[in-house]
């Protein structure tokens, strides 16, 4: 899906006196950035987290005991199902999504069968996967709840999910035909309907190991 662009600002802009100026500065602004991404990506290694947004390297701290037990749980469950319905691949940390300006790496992502088919086994700059999960954190809910948030709309990522593990809610957004995320459901209780795994509904209570829920989600995965 191509990105949307606000014809607004641009026509604005197009009225502008000092257009040309505007212009320039904006093409050295991209022309160092350009070069700022370029080293980033050439001195990726494994040992190191970070990503790449708005020009800057963000490097990403170990995290919380409450953050990883979500996304543990979340792999397991989303993985077990993808791979018994072949629906496709579910990764966390360390996948790389290369987007048209940033580079990051969400703590969880579904990528369909046919995306899947465009990747092998030294593939490192991944597309806009259909589904990704972000555990909030103090240091990364600006971003989830920011730039990730508009970003990962304007490439067409279906489904967004913002889970907040200290309120233990999770909030699930699904891309509209204006490329927009519009809020579907916002719960600490009851159930959540995976939109981009066909007949997945999940107790959201058992996404933070509740062990009251985990005999529902034995069956499910049976």
């Amino acid at each position: 899906m191509p990105l949307t662009i606000d014809r607004n600002k641009i026509e604005d802009l197009k009225h502008a006196p000092n257009l040309p100026l505007v212009v320039e500065e904006l093409l050295g602004f991209l022309e160092e950035e350009k070069k700022k991404r370029k080293d980033f990506l050439e001195n990726l290694n494994d040992d190191t987290k970070a990503e790449f947004i708005e020009g800057e390297i963000v490097l990403n701290s170990p995290v919380k005991r409450k953050r990883y037990k979500i996304v543990t749980f979340l792999l397991k469950v989303l993985s077990i199902y993808a791979d018994k319905y072949d629906l496709g691949e579910v990764a966390s940390e360390k996948v790389l999504i290369h987007l048209t300006r940033n580079d990051f790496e969400p703590d969880l992502v579904f990528f369909s069968a046919e995306q899947v088919k465009q990747f092998d086994k030294n593939t490192m700059l991944h597309p806009a996967p259909s589904f990704v999960v972000e555990v909030l954190s103090s240091s990364t809910a600006k971003y989830d709840r920011g730039i990730k948030f508009e970003d990962y709309a304007n490439h067409g990522v279906k489904e967004y999910w913002i889970i907040d593990p200290d309120t233990e809610e999770i909030e699930q957004y699904l891309l509209n035909n204006k490329a927009e995320y519009t809020l579907n459901l916002k719960s600490s209780s009851g159930e959540i309907q995976v939109n981009t795994m066909k007949g997945l509904t999940l107790p959201i209570k058992a996404c933070f190991y509740k062990k009251e829920n985990m005999d529902a989600l034995k069956k499910i995965l049976e």
